[in-house]
């Protein structure tokens, strides 16, 4: 039997022939949606480029891969999509978890020649400070019935949990209609298992010895860097300023990209040039 390939959906500037491809890749219980806005702010600064918005396993569409549900089998899967593609991957947008899966992707493909981190520590957090929001969530939903008659009462049930509005509606984009009603369509058990791996790999030397052009985003409002990784990475900036660029949204919390869109465009000059 085959084995299952990633969902993906392509973005495009308008007319354009890209000849360069950059993946997109969303945090946990997330989508390749998710980033949409940004890949589309990517492709119009530059149209040689076709954004690539992958749901990774166990996420969106991407279902029926086996375990082991780790970070590494994640970057397998990317390297198994892009023997797929016409055009090598040149570069990786990625989020949170995702910005885990993009370095252990980036151990396989050395010659990467992009790579943006958005409030993705590399190294290792035993302790989930920083992620107790997204465990609260996961053990929420492992709570909460699987089958609900109306989106709604699933979203006044998460509501009801404490968390706000914004959360239930994106959550709900995981409902599934079924002849017996909606379904919540993840594995609980296998997103427990990536996090595991998430929060236990460290992929520094990864980032340190890496050759591509590396944008680091974090967010001053989020929790996911302590005070030694913050301090890595501006040394790293530091000797590395050709290559390295770190930079801090003061009003963002951990999504930075709908925190601050517009600070985020202008940190990866991404916005056209004033005339």
């Amino acid at each position: 039997m085959s084995s299952p390939t990633l969902n993906t959906s392509w973005v495009r500037a308008q007319d354009a022939e890209p000849t360069r491809v950059v993946a997109f890749l969303h945090g946990i219980l997330g989508t390749g949606g998710n980033l949409r806005g940004l890949a589309q702010a990517f492709v119009q600064a530059d149209p040689t480029m076709g954004a690539l918005l992958v749901d990774l396993r166990l996420h969106g569409k991407s279902r029926g891969f086996a375990p082991p549900h780790d970070v590494a089998a994640c970057a397998r899967d990317l390297v198994a999509l892009e023997s797929t593609l016409e055009l090598p991957i040149a570069g990786v947008v990625a989020h949170s978890f995702g910005g885990k899966v993009a370095l252990a992707y980036h151990a396989e493909r050395p010659a990467l020649e992009r790579l943006v981190l958005l409030d993705s520590d590399p190294g290792s957090r035993p302790d989930r400070v920083g992620s107790e929001q997204t465990m609260a969530v996961i053990g929420m939903l492992e709570r909460l019935p699987t089958l609900f008659a109306r989106r709604e009462e699933f979203i006044e049930l998460v509501h009801g949990e404490g968390h706000s509005r914004a959360i239930a509606d994106w959550l709900a984009m995981n409902l599934e209609r079924t002849a017996e009603g909606l379904v919540f369509r993840v594995d609980l058990a296998g997103i427990r298992a990536l996090l595991d791996s998430y929060f236990t790999s460290d992929l520094w030397p990864v980032l340190e010895g890496s050759s591509a052009q590396v944008d680091v985003v974090i967010g001053g409002r989020s929790r996911v860097w302590d005070e030694a990784h913050l301090a890595r990475i501006t040394k790293l900036a530091g000797e590395k300023p050709d290559r390295v660029h770190a930079h801090v949204l003061a009003e963002a919390g951990h999504w930075v990209h709908a925190d601050d869109p517009r600070g985020l465009r202008r940190a990866l000059r991404l916005d056209p040039a004033p005339s």
